[in-house]
Formats: C-alpha cells, sequence, structure tokens
C-alpha cells in the first residue's frame, strides 16, 4: 500500500479528531473574530491550501456576506508593498505552517492592527508566532507530498469557521457526520479505482467545475499533476467556454466536478 492509498483511508480518523477537538472551541471564539470592523476575509495560502481557499472564498460570500480576497503574497516579500489592511480579518492557511511568504501577509496584519488566525497542522511553526488564534488542524503526520489529512481538515476548518461565524448549528451537525460519508466515499473512490487504467496514456486533460465545487477541481487537477506529472489544468465551466475551450482535444479526459445544485 502507497503512502497516499494509506493516508486516504487515515482521513474519516483525522477529520473526527479534528472536529472533536476544535468544534466547541471554534463555536465559542469565531464571533468574536468579526468584532473588529471587519468587513472582509483576506487569506494566506499555497497549493493545496490554496485550493482550500478557493473554497473559502465561495462559501464565505454565501453563507456570511463576507467578501474574500487571495493575499497576493509577493507583494509582501518580492514587492516590499504590502496593501493597507483596513476591515481585514487575515487567515493564513499552511499545512507546515513555514511557508515564508504566507508567514509574512500575517506578520503584516499584525503589524497594523488586524485580527489574524492560522490553519495549521504544525502549532510550533513560524506562522503560529504572528496569529491571534491558532486552529490546529490534527491531521497528524502526512509522509505523502500530495496533500490529503490536512488538505480535507483546511476545508473542513474552513466550513467549521463559517457554520459558527453564522450561528448555524444545521449546518454544523452537517459538519459532524462528515467522517462517515468520507470513509464510504474513499472505499467507493478507490473500489472504482481500476476503471482509471485507461487513462493511464493520456497526455494531459482537463477537470471542470463552477462555484464552492471550483476548488475540487484545482485539486484534483493539482493532485494529478502531482502524483502522475500528466498535465491537467482546472477551469470554471464558464471561462471554458472562451479560449480555453481549445484545450479540449480528442484523447484527452474531461474530469466534471458537478454533484448537485445550482451550478449542474
Amino acid at each position: 500500500m502507497s503512502w497516499v492509498e494509506r493516508e486516504l483511508r487515515e482521513q474519516p480518523t483525522a477529520l473526527a479528531r479534528f472536529l472533536d477537538r476544535e468544534r466547541d472551541d471554534v463555536r465559542a471564539r469565531a464571533p468574536a473574530l468579526v468584532e473588529r470592523d471587519v468587513r472582509y476575509l483576506l487569506i494566506a495560502s499555497r497549493g493545496s491550501s490554496g485550493n482550500a481557499a478557493r473554497y473559502a472564498q465561495y462559501l464565505f460570500g454565501a453563507f456570511n456576506q463576507l467578501p474574500v480576497a487571495f493575499s497576493t503574497p509577493s507583494l509582501y516579500t518580492l514587492y516590499d508593498a504590502p496593501p493597507k489592511l483596513d476591515g481585514a480579518l487575515a487567515i493564513a492557511i499552511s499545512q507546515s505552517g513555514e511557508s515564508p511568504d504566507v508567514v509574512s501577509v500575517l506578520a503584516e496584519a499584525t503589524r497594523q492592527g488586524r485580527p489574524t488566525v492560522a490553519i495549521t497542522n504544525e502549532c510550533e511553526s513560524p506562522l503560529t508566532r504572528h496569529a491571534d488564534w491558532v486552529l490546529p488542524l490534527h491531521a497528524g503526520h502526512e509522509r505523502a507530498v500530495a496533500a490529503t489529512k490536512t488538505y480535507l481538515n483546511s476545508i473542513a476548518a474552513v466550513a467549521l469557521l463559517s457554520a459558527a461565524l453564522a450561528g448555524d448549528d444545521t449546518r454544523i451537525a452537517a459538519i459532524d457526520a462528515m467522517p462517515d460519508a468520507v470513509e464510504a466515499q474513499v472505499e467507493r473512490s478507490l473500489a472504482a479505482s481500476p476503471t482509471l487504467d485507461r487513462y493511464a496514456g493520456a497526455d494531459g486533460g482537463v477537470v471542470v467545475a463552477r462555484g464552492l465545487n471550483l476548488a475540487t477541481a484545482f485539486e484534483i487537477a493539482l493532485k494529478i499533476r502531482e502524483l502522475s506529472g500528466i498535465p491537467f489544468e482546472p477551469f470554471s465551466s464558464a471561462d471554458l467556454l472562451h479560449g480555453p475551450i481549445a484545450a479540449l482535444l480528442p484523447g484527452r479526459p474531461v474530469l466534471v466536478v458537478a454533484p448537485s445544485g445550482p451550478t449542474v
């Protein structure tokens, strides 16, 4: 069994551990985050954590009426030109808590007196030194380069924060049910994986989604590139109808993420 498969199978337990340890604290502390003239969220992240931020962009916008901006870390580290962060709640999402540019964004937000949250799997990392509140992922050690447990727990953390800010007990109950749902889905996916053998020779492909599911399209494309080296590209279905539709070539698979809802 590969490390990736082993860690996929550990996801339900890791998610349940995160919810058991952090649910009550998030419900108690989240409302205070927006008391300091917060008008939008600023999220700093990279890689899979960046895809969790993409999910947050739709989630907080739809359910909390809070715009979400991506931080553009190069402004802080390469150009030395950080913007004014008046009205921002700064959230950093980083599995390791070590990424210098992500740390720089949170450090600048702290310098400007803005509230800060670090979502990370490493509670003693440089990132946490600049956070008013550290939200641990409790995912356990990951040996595979392709993040599995930490990505799942990151989007769970985002979902829990959103629900707690809204005081939405119905959504919190739905999140609590996710470990069992994830376990069932992992088993279904692993059982079905041989059907994908036909695409082993593909030289590229496209992953398409929209709305809340767009983050999943980006994460799928990243995982395929990380694990196979095959260049898959993620697109919003709306954007695909413009120039990128030329990427749909004969013999190249198209993966569509559309489980339910208005984007189907």
